[in-house]
């Protein structure tokens, strides 16, 4: 497993992360078996990075998280683990609406219970991250919350502090990163999206700012392993993500890509996944694992050669300006 800088942090990440979404449920079915065995091989294959949020399994995904940190602590395992974690909004619309107050939907109360119950959850005395789950650019220029998470920070409650972009405005986040309100950014940007290579991943690099990347492999549309005839379990977050024509419409374009990959050595989620890695301010990508064999094949594309230069601009082909699936098509 390669290592990289985290931003400007004292912590060197690995460039393969765990994602604990599908750990904490809305996949699919997931035995708990399953996933700490997959948490379990993923660190011996040397990750150090896992991300998971309050919203995975409402505390699920943390609780795992938390279990196999103890149980490795008590095996006498000594490597240290990065988890990061993120708190929602309180109730109301997703992402906020620019009507929307901040101090209504991140209060200090709401906040400091948030990352009370975040801390009970992973077992741990402070979070690694603490990443707010949305943003609205409505805020930015009284960005309240953060201003209470740094005082938190002092506090040692938490170490880093970070945001997950809105998908609907991912570039909302800018802002932020220049005023130095954030040490971490979790992006949304794959060979289908790419807009975040136009200024958001270079401001995170001038900032010194940890670029987690999230969705590389398109919910699984760059995997490769799905067929027009596909169908998602209702509870499954994909059933809604693919609806209509998009699967269809994915896999066309996920097919483009495979011509390209053609003679390469590359299989599509290898590729996918190098690729991301290409850009220089990304520290660490974080593909979903849910069973021992995803995290041996997502783990593994970190041993791989870095893509050549000249593959990796012939795939710049395939940005796919598809608008925001989640508000339509």
């Amino acid at each position: 497993m390669q290592h990289r800088s985290f931003g400007q942090h004292p912590f060197n990440c690995s460039e393969i992360g765990f994602g604990a979404w599908a750990i904490g449920g809305s996949w699919g079915a997931q035995s708990d078996a399953d996933s700490l065995a997959a948490l379990h091989r993923a660190l011996d294959l040397g990750c150090n990075f896992i991300d998971t949020a309050a919203g995975y399994g409402n505390g699920r995904s943390e609780k795992l998280i938390g279990q196999i940190l103890r149980e490795r602590a008590a095996a006498g395992k000594k490597e240290k683990v990065f988890v990061a974690t993120k708190t929602p909004p309180a109730a109301g619309t997703w992402p906020p609406s620019p009507y929307d107050r901040a101090e209504d939907r991140y209060s200090e109360r709401y906040i400091r219970d948030s990352i009370a119950e975040r801390l009970a959850n992973l077992g741990a005395e402070k979070l690694d991250l603490l990443q707010l789950h949305t943003w609205t650019r409505a805020w930015n220029r009284n960005p309240t919350p953060f201003k209470l998470l740094r005082s938190l920070q002092r506090d040692s409650l938490i170490g880093l502090i970070g945001i997950s972009t809105p998908e609907q405005d991912q570039n909302s986040v800018i802002d932020l990163m220049r005023g130095g309100w954030v040490d971490s950014v979790q992006v949304i940007y794959n060979l289908f999206d790419q807009e975040p290579a136009a200024e958001l991943l270079d401001v995170a690099k001038e900032c010194g700012v940890g670029i987690i990347v999230r969705v590389a492999l398109d919910e699984g549309a760059l995997t490769g392993k799905f067929k027009p005839e596909t169908i998602f379990a209702p509870d499954d977050f994909r059933a809604k993500y693919f609806e209509g024509d998009r699967l269809a419409r994915a896999i066309e374009h996920a097919n483009e890509i495979k011509k390209d990959l053609a003679g390469t050595g590359y299989t599509l989620p290898q590729a996918a996944l190098k690729w991301v890695l290409a850009h220089p301010a990304v520290s660490t990508v974080i593909p979903g694992i849910r069973n021992v064999a995803q995290a041996d094949a997502n783990c593994g594309v970190s041993d791989l050669p870095a893509m050549p230069v000249a593959l990796v601009e012939k795939l710049r082909r395939h940005n796919w300006r598809r608008g925001v699936w989640y508000g339509g098509k």
